[in-house]
């Protein structure tokens, strides 16, 4: 039987490698290509037309989300599974709404991820069992999820404005932020500023209970 050929797509070296170690234990898998940014992932999909892809959330250069709509604009068939530290609805249904075949929180367990690389090549859809029940419950009862996905100000941020919101209502700074997405920390200033005037917030805390009302960070656990 041939096995089916992924693509691993995440920022973070040691977990490709960790996730590459994993598919290729498996019988009925094999790793083809890695990319750590949105730009590189374009380039080897086009090039390498993978059966699978595991692709993270957040990227340097852009949101994984975007990423997915990208590759289904040129390759249609592709299955995708979403990868992501988050089990958040907004994360969650973006992701599906994008495209996305799948969503596998990070910690999950080996059998977990091989579990949900079955499913899609079945044509099935797959749903971390870490992901709480009540962000599925939303998510397929549609008019809560429709009522957080068409919110009209966040609608109005760039997709790197939207990345930057997350990580300062995840309580991170200018300088973190900049290391992580490979931008200036003036950059990631002025968005962070833009995004702040496009909400209509003035401070921190307003902001990250703008994030928390859209589920985009769980108040109980910020940092």
């Amino acid at each position: 039987m041939n096995k089916k050929q992924v693509l691993i797509v995440d920022d973070h070296p040691l977990f490709r490698d960790g996730l590459k170690s994993l598919v290729e234990r498996s019988a009925n898998y094999q790793t083809v290509g890695e990319a750590g940014s949105g730009a590189e992932a374009m380039k080897l999909v086009l090039e390498l037309k993978p059966d699978l892809i595991t692709m993270d959330v957040s990227l340097p250069d852009m949101s994984g989300i975007d990423v997915v709509r990208d590759i289904l604009k040129v390759v249609p068939s592709a299955q995708i599974l979403m990868l992501s530290m988050y089990p958040k609805l907004d994360y969650v249904s973006e992701a599906f709404k994008a495209g996305a075949r799948g969503y596998v929180v990070k910690e999950a367990t080996s059998a977990r991820l091989i579990q949900a690389l079955d499913t899609l090549c079945r044509g099935e859809f797959f749903v971390d069992g870490q992901v709480s029940q009540d962000i599925v419950a939303k998510l397929m009862a549609g008019s809560a999820n429709e009522a957080v996905i068409q919110d009209e100000l966040y609608g109005l941020l760039t997709a790197r404005e939207q990345q930057v919101l997350r990580m300062v209502a995840e309580g991170m700074t200018s300088r973190e932020i900049a290391t992580k997405v490979n931008l200036t920390i003036k950059t990631v200033e002025n968005h962070r500023a833009n995004l702040m005037k496009k909400l209509n917030v003035h401070s921190k805390m307003e902001l990250v209970k703008y994030a928390a009302k859209l589920g985009l960070i769980d108040l109980d656990n910020w940092r």
